[in-house]
């Protein structure tokens, strides 16, 4: 699904320049569970960015489906991701005046989806990640933090994604319903082989996955299967 080769990004003030990746080389199959990790500013949400097709890298070659992104019109790109690619953020992104079923249906807006559709995917959503049914209707300002994700899990899986980014998905939840999101990422990945990169600080949190990439200093130090996965 995904090869990067050496891939750099360099960000440019002036005659300031600050190196955010350099040389980034690794590849990633279909319904693999990734785990890119490292402190703050070493480079990963860079990394993510540009995997997402968020930014584009300043050097090397970033293959997606066999096709350098390179070749895709800034168009082609935001179709790409619109079908393809699904993300989960730390802060929620929800619509807080909106309620959990409307901010679900909201990706199938921007796909085209004709209304009489939109409603049945994104229940189908909501039951993938367990949200329960008498809360649909409720306004998202008016959920927990754990519930508030599930539902942007709900929204970054509503239009089938080959692809999700989880970006710190539990940095704003206690660790048990941090636990508890993470196993329902888990289950997906598992059940519904949904590719997911999942980007964090935390080992904990990383060992969910089945191989962790770490990075420091804009450079990958370690690429490594995890031999000791947490179970669901």
């Amino acid at each position: 699904m995904i090869e990067c080769r050496n891939l750099s990004k360099i960000y440019r003030n002036g005659d300031n320049e600050t190196v955010a990746l350099s040389g980034a080389t690794f590849s990633v199959v279909d319904g693999e569970f990734l785990a890119i990790m490292g402190p703050s500013g070493s480079g990963k949400s860079t990394l993510m960015n540009i995997l997402g097709l968020l930014d584009s890298p300043s050097g090397g070659r970033y293959i997606l489906d066999g096709k350098d992104i390179s070749k895709y019109s800034e168009d082609e790109l935001a179709d790409i991701r619109i079908r393809k690619i699904g993300f989960v953020f730390q802060s929620f992104n929800l619509l807080p005046r909106t309620s959990v079923i409307r901010n679900v249906m909201l990706p199938l807006v921007y796909e085209g989806v004709p209304r009489s559709g939109r409603r049945a995917l994104a229940e189908a959503a909501l039951r993938a990640v367990e949200f329960p049914e008498d809360r649909w209707e409720h306004l998202s300002n008016q959920l927990s933090g754990g519930q508030m994700q599930r539902v942007a899990i709900a929204r970054a899986l509503v239009n089938n994604p080959s692809l999700v980014f989880a970006d710190e998905p539990t940095g704003n939840l206690d660790t048990k319903t941090g636990e508890r999101v993470m196993a329902a990422l888990r289950k997906l990945n598992r059940e519904k082989g949904h590719t997911i990169i999942l980007i964090t600080h935390e080992s904990e949190i990383a060992g969910y996955a089945d191989r962790i990439i770490t990075i420091r200093d804009g450079g990958i130090v370690s690429d490594l299967q995890n031999t000791a996965v947490h179970t669901v």
